[in-house]
């Protein structure tokens, strides 16, 4: 398989980026690393750390989307940049699938119009693993989508269930609606309508969800529209990153909590692990022809490894063609009611 890369995307590019990709090429069964980007300084960024660039190759750009910048951009105003001249590459063909830590609204454009969507997928949607206490789950739609219509939930549970299905191996996923309550006639307009579409939907909904029970994992995948599901996503970073740093300042607190702290190490361990974002390395673009992961975009080498691996398994399963599939069993079963 051959992965294209957005070299200059993110906080910590080139160096991070190239670092994370070269670590996948030795982890994965990947056949060629496409960077996109500034040649002259992929190159000596490269050689200045001393890395091989080995089973890759280098699409020179001369432009480059910041973080601020307008996300039309990766069609209008930079259209050579690393990541516009990335997605061209993934949808000529030349790559299978495409990741880059860039511009979230910009992935977004690009990710909707020239990867393009899946037939009958009316909003491809991002969609991030989280972790619980219970299980990681799958929180969508994390930021692509700040308005959405009722049939764009239901859509995304959807497409959401299907993903917990193949990449995370889980049977029956079940799926739940983010809401203020747990009850049915709680909500907005919006999620009441919505509620009501997936009370019939093919996959396993169970209702409302609250924002307390999140992270007690009480439902496989997590729907919500783009502007809460990313509330949700940075709020839950931020208190993790407050509860790990809280945990070790009073383990260091003084000697005889530095001693304490010995016994229930390999415990603390395995809790940050748990809750480590970097595990998963990003989010995936769910509703689009082809696989296209935004890396976070702080990430470090092996975050953005992990979000190449990410892409792995979007090809080793087959993703994009389960849901396909699941869309026209959809289509067949609302054609055969009306």
């Amino acid at each position: 398989m051959k992965i294209i890369v957005d070299a200059m995307g993110g906080d910590n590019a080139p160096l991070e980026i190239i670092k994370g990709a070269m670590l996948a090429v030795d982890e994965f069964d990947i056949d060629e690393i496409i960077f996109t980007g500034d040649e002259k300084k992929i190159i000596a960024c490269a050689k200045e750390n001393n890395i091989t660039l080995e089973n890759s190759r280098i699409v020179n750009c001369t432009d480059e989307i910041a973080m601020c910048d307008d996300p039309t951009s990766v069609l209008r105003e930079k259209p050579d940049s690393s990541m516009a001249v990335g997605f061209r590459l993934l949808s000529d063909g030349e790559g299978d699938a495409f990741v880059s830590a860039g511009n979230t609204g910009a992935i977004t454009v690009g990710a909707t119009l020239i990867t393009k969507r899946i037939k009958g997928v009316k909003r491809p949607a991002i969609a991030s693993i989280m972790p619980s206490a219970e299980k990681p789950f799958l929180l969508m739609d994390c930021g692509a989508n700040a308005e959405c219509r009722a049939e764009f939930l239901y859509q995304f549970g959807l497409m959401g269930s299907v993903y917990m299905k193949n990449i995370m191996k889980y049977e029956d996923p079940t799926v739940a609606l983010a809401n203020n309550g747990s009850e049915e006639t709680k909500g907005n307009a919006l999620v009441k309508e919505a509620y009501e579409l997936m009370k019939s939907a093919p996959y396993n909904f169970i209702g409302n969800i609250e924002g307390r029970q999140i992270p007690f994992g009480d439902a496989d995948v997590v729907v919500a529209d783009g502007f809460t599901g990313n509330l949700i996503l940075k709020t839950y970073e931020g208190a993790a990153k407050v509860l790990m740093n809280s945990v070790k300042k009073a383990f260091y607190k003084n000697t005889l909590s530095k001693l304490s702290y010995l016994g229930v190490k390999s415990g603390f361990d395995e809790m940050k692990t748990q809750f480590d974002y970097k595990e998963y390395g990003g989010a995936v673009m769910l509703g689009v022809k082809k696989p296209v992961i935004k890396a976070h975009g702080s990430a470090d080498a092996r975050t953005f490894k992990n979000a190449i691996k990410q892409a792995v398994w979007f090809l080793q399963t087959d993703l994009i063609e389960k849901i396909e599939e699941e869309l026209k069993d959809e289509n067949k079963n609302t054609s055969g009611k009306n």
